[in-house]
């Protein structure tokens, strides 16, 4: 299990869903959603510190902000996006703004997640500035070693 500040990964998401105050409920549910619309990603701490799923490489984050959270796709320009929910201008990622839990649950959220999930599947993120530090599971899945020591 990868670590930040000393605490499993997992623990300290804990704590920065709880300490998003009347955002809370909002980032549990963007959490559950990516855990069962996506099997087999890893949730993990990206270096800046911002919740982050894998699936093949850097999948999604969510970012508490003041009056939203930030619900971002490593590879969202490539996206379709019908419900024109996504935000951003950068040459990768991009962002949706979900101020409710009923934002969460829209069904055009959970089809950009698959469509981002199908696509890091289909093609591992690699070459470009989206790459990230791999998680310690995705390396030794990868290499086929078994991971015997901790983070």
């Amino acid at each position: 299990m990868p670590t930040v500040e000393g605490r499993e990964a997992r623990v300290w998401i804990d704590e920065y869903v709880k300490k998003a105050g009347k955002l809370s409920g909002v980032a549990k549910t963007v959490r559950a959603l990516v855990k069962k619309a996506v099997a087999g990603c890893e949730e993990y701490v990206n270096p800046w510190k911002i919740p982050t799923f894998d699936l093949n490489g850097p999948l999604c984050f969510y970012m508490v902000a003041k009056e939203h959270v930030i619900f971002g796709f490593m590879r969202g320009a490539m996206l379709r996006d019908p419900g024109k929910l996504l935000k951003g201008t950068g040459k990768y990622l991009r962002h949706v703004k979900l101020r409710n839990q009923a934002d969460v649950r829209r069904s055009e959220v959970r089809a950009l997640l698959e469509e981002a999930a199908e696509l890091n599947r289909k093609e591992p993120v690699t070459g470009t500035k989206v790459q990230m530090k791999q998680s310690r599971t995705a390396r030794t899945q990868k290499s086929g070693r078994r991971a015997t020591t901790p983070d």
